[in-house]
């Protein structure tokens, strides 16, 4: 919470190129199987968080933007790639897993189950190995060094330092 209890999350790319701040209640997270969100993350689908009535900051730069649709616009960091935002005249939602700490965010519905991929449901039941049991099978593992933005502001990241979209 902020000074003023007005809820603030921040997140951005992995890179760090793009932050943002947002400040207030979050509306409604989903996630969309549309073909359209599969192929703007690259993924089975999009987790994704209205931003509501919350306002949004970009605090370092602001993210490039492709019209997938002629209503939605697509922001992402146009150094990495990492998928930020689905920007349609209802309004404005930003990708569940930029945020800092995602983890509050869990989705409440699904849209564009039509093209749910058929073995998503079966994820959960697939087996699981953690990092730490990959190392002994990935040597290349043991001495990786992330070149990731850490999941924190840094200096020079703070609410002052950008711009309102």
């Amino acid at each position: 919470m902020t000074l003023n209890h007005r809820p603030a999350h921040t997140g951005g790319c992995q890179c760090g190129a793009v932050r943002f701040r947002v400040h207030g209640a979050l509306g409604r997270a989903s996630v969309c199987h549309c073909r359209m969100c599969q192929k703007a993350f690259g993924s089975l689908y999009a987790p994704l968080v209205n931003l509501g009535t919350a306002e949004l900051v970009w605090t370092r730069r602001e993210p490039r933007r492709f019209r997938s649709s002629n209503h939605v616009l697509r922001g992402f960091c146009p150094d990495c790639g990492t998928p930020l935002t689905y920007e349609a005249p209802d309004g404005v939602a930003l990708a569940i897993g930029a945020f800092d700490d995602p983890a509050p965010l869990a989705p409440e519905i699904q849209f564009g189950i039509e093209s749910k991929l058929p073995y998503v449901d079966a994820v959960p039941g697939l087996p699981v190995r953690t990092m730490q049991e990959d190392e002994a099978d990935n040597a290349f593992l043991a001495d990786l060094v992330s070149f990731q933005h850490p999941d924190r502001e840094m200096p020079g990241e703070g609410p002052d330092e950008g711009r309102r979209p």
